[in-house]
């Protein structure tokens, strides 16, 4: 059991450590692309940079999880990881020899090696998970396993900011390359062996395989609508994309108030991931579910409208304590719904919803905001956010009345 803990404190630390790589890369991608062209449709096109790989690979990354060992893929995650890290790296160090185009092209470059890392993160993770923790535990060890994302989620921009800021971007990258690495060294702490899932049933030819986990989630009652309030609402009210608009001609707080406002959410996250902790959220499931996105959805509402810092911190802070509620809950569901031999594909499909959500999110917030001007496309989306609640919560009431309790695999 002690064996267990420290194996699974290991993977928190390792996967803090990534997330924290993650956040700062991004806050000085998405500030370093806009300083170059000034353009906000070059902000989605790095979204779309990284969505494209991410979702492309999403279903091979499912069966490859499923027929190796989940931790040795994740270690792959890391490394790719490394390798963006690494380019942006070299990129800054000779940037006084390049042109801007270079510069660029390493931006999206880099950003296509995170989404191919993005594409078998998840599946990796959430194989490894459950032979850390017994079925009753799931949902507090995913709640521990979010705080600690949410809490990098909180350091990551402020320090990426704020390192950029007074640093510049050589000492950024170097930091990055050097969290990724003690993520890395982390993963080789755990001394669980996973073996690969047993298959079950006659062989298959390889399409039949990558398609079974589409299958089981279009098919399945709970998570068919789940994961579809996930993709849309976020796919819509995703506002990070547009950030470093607002910091910069809005709220004009510079790249540290940048820094800010990306780790804001997460602050929110942070803190109710810590109450989810100690609080059970099996019963009624459903309800607190559909609450938390149309939470989210009027958080991004005024986070649109305000024109000062202060209340557009606290916006999305309670975006992000909405958004915490919907992650532990939708994540638990998965879970508790995924037979064992099939972790990885129907964790793939979830994160091809959370990519269409976030990476395509990106790209639709750039292309919202080049045509509606960048206000008007961020109460578009907070108001498509609460529209997709009513629609789901009317058309599904297995989710709306969904107990976690009663969710067995199958």
């Amino acid at each position: 059991m002690d064996s267990a803990l420290s194996d699974f404190k290991k993977l928190i630390s390792a996967r803090f450590l990534f997330t924290l790589a993650v956040q700062m890369q991004g806050v000085v991608v998405g500030w370093r692309i806009y300083e170059l062209t000034n353009d906000p449709l070059s902000l989605g096109l790095v979204g779309l940079a990284e969505a494209i790989p991410a979702l492309s690979l999403a279903l091979y990354a499912g069966y490859i999880v499923d027929r190796s060992r989940p931790l040795k893929v994740y270690r792959w995650v890391l490394d790719c990881s490394l390798i963006s890290a690494l380019i942006l790296l070299a990129s800054a160090h000779f940037q006084k020899d390049s042109n801007i185009s270079m510069q660029i092209f390493a931006l999206y470059l880099a950003s296509v090696f995170s989404g191919v890392a993005r594409a078998f993160s998840q599946p990796s993770m959430y194989a490894i998970l459950p032979h850390m923790t017994k079925r009753e535990g799931l949902s507090k060890a995913l709640a521990w396993m979010s705080t600690a994302m949410q809490t990098a989620r909180v350091t990551g921009p402020a320090l990426g900011g704020v390192i950029f800021g007074f640093l510049g971007l050589q000492v950024s990258y170097s930091l990055i390359c050097v969290f990724l690495l003690g993520a890395l060294i982390a993963t080789y702490g755990i001394r669980i062996h996973i073996e690969a899932p047993a298959s079950t049933g006659q062989p298959r030819a390889i399409t039949d395989e990558l398609k079974s986990g589409l299958k089981f989630v279009f098919g399945h009652p709970i998570l068919l609508p789940a994961l579809s309030l996930d993709m849309i609402s976020v796919l819509f009210g995703g506002v990070t994309a547009l950030l470093p608009i607002f910091a910069k001609e809005i709220l004009m707080v510079g790249p540290r108030g940048l820094g800010a406002l990306r780790a804001a959410p997460a602050v929110g996250a942070t803190i109710m991931g810590f109450i989810l902790t100690r609080v059970e959220m099996r019963h009624n499931a459903g309800k607190y579910l559909l609450s938390a996105v149309a939470g989210f959805g009027f958080s991004i509402l005024v986070f649109a409208v305000s024109q000062n810092f202060f209340l557009s911190l606290f916006a999305l802070g309670m975006s992000g304590v909405f958004d915490s509620v919907s992650v532990v809950v939708r994540s638990t569901a998965v879970q508790l719904a995924s037979p064992d031999h099939m972790r990885g594909r129907i964790s793939s499909v979830n994160s091809m919803f959370i990519g269409s959500s976030n990476e395509v999110g990106e790209f639709e917030s750039g292309v919202a905001a080049k045509v509606l001007g960048v206000v008007p496309a961020a109460i578009f989306g907070g108001v498509m956010c609460l529209l997709t609640v009513g629609v789901i919560a009317w058309k599904s009431p297995t989710l709306r009345k969904m107990d976690l309790s009663k969710v067995t695999p199958g």
